[in-house]
């Protein structure tokens, strides 16, 4: 009886996906009868769905297998931030060029049948966007050689000469995202820093050298104000003690005996403005302290002998001698 229950069972099953099965041939053939035709060319509105589905089953198997693939890559503690980021990038494209080719299959579009197409395209690429693939490759074999890298420091010059300073954040596919201090985010195309001089303030080592200038009065005890540097230096937060901080003369002035203030720090992502403002802010407390006078501005006039200057001269003190006593 159990035996008979299952057979019976079995042959319902059967029916049923049979009848699904001639259900769906059904909607699928009706489908394909609303179709438009002109000459030899017959597209259906079947054929619309079909490509529909099948771009979109594409794109999203591709956004899926990116995620994992980065999430997977992130997770390995053997390759480092730079190594992690190319790895990356090298997946992406692996990833949506094969998703292209499966997507084509599919679509069933002949290849060989578009060489002239695909030629005018290629063209076309090679004009249009030649600056985002310059752009993609510079990314690339900037990874690949290490010379930049997410975190590091740098300042870049353009054609201008104007320089903008910050940390990367980010190495895209098209452009490096570097953060100033206050915020701003800029985004360099990859190409520029490959043509362009870049400074790495962290490349080899992250120890900056910080100059800050001074100026001390010619009355002043210069061996009480180079020791008074030093000790400001020291007291200063992010200033390394070894390196150990210096001072250089660097030449007498109109007005002041200028000196200059080497210090070093290690973490240049912070800036280095607010080392030189707490150098010199101790460095005023300092100084007040022990007497040592900061220059003023000073102009010695020297006037040639004239009549019109003898004559005011005499103006003047005629007018001094006249004026009523008080």
């Amino acid at each position: 009886m159990a035996a008979g229950d299952s057979v019976g069972g079995a042959d319902v099953l059967r029916e049923d996906l049979a009848e699904r099965s001639q259900t769906i041939g059904g909607i699928a053939d009706r489908l394909d009868a609303i179709a438009l035709e002109v000459g030899h060319w017959r597209i259906s509105l079947f054929d619309v769905l079909f490509a529909a589905g099948a771009i979109l089953a594409a794109l999203a198997f591709a956004m899926i297998a990116t995620r994992l693939t980065r999430a997977a890559l992130r997770r390995l503690t053997r390759l480092d931030g730079t190594q992690t980021v190319l790895a990356e990038k090298i997946a992406t494209i692996v990833i949506w060029v094969t998703t292209f080719l499966i997507g084509v299959d599919l679509l069933g579009i002949d290849l060989t049948a578009l060489t002239v197409f695909s030629g005018a395209f290629g063209l076309a690429i090679g004009f249009g966007l030649q600056k985002t693939f310059g752009n993609l490759i510079s990314g690339i074999i900037l990874l690949m050689d290490k010379s930049i890298k997410p975190g590091d420091v740098i300042a870049v010059s353009d054609q201008s000469g104007q320089q903008t300073f910050g940390q990367i954040r980010k190495i895209g596919i098209r452009a490096v995202s570097v953060t100033t201090r206050d915020e701003r985010e800029y985004l360099i195309p990859n190409e520029n820093l490959m043509i362009n001089q870049v400074e790495n303030w962290s490349y080899s080592s992250k120890n900056v050298r910080v100059q800050v200038q001074v100026g001390v009065s010619y009355d002043a005890d210069m061996a009480l104000a180079e020791r008074l540097m030093l000790e400001a230096a020291g007291k200063a937060r992010r200033v390394l003690a070894s390196p150990a901080p210096s001072v250089w003369w660097n030449g007498f002035g109109d007005n002041a005996v200028n000196f200059t203030i080497h210090c070093w720090i290690d973490d240049p992502e912070e800036g280095v403005g607010n080392v030189k403002s707490d150098v010199l802010k101790h460095l005023w407390a300092l100084f007040k302290e022990h007497g040592v006078g900061l220059p003023f501005p000073q102009r010695d006039l020297n006037l040639k002998q004239s009549e019109a200057l003898d004559q005011l001269v005499a103006a003047l003190e005629k007018r001094g001698t006249d004026a009523p006593e008080s």
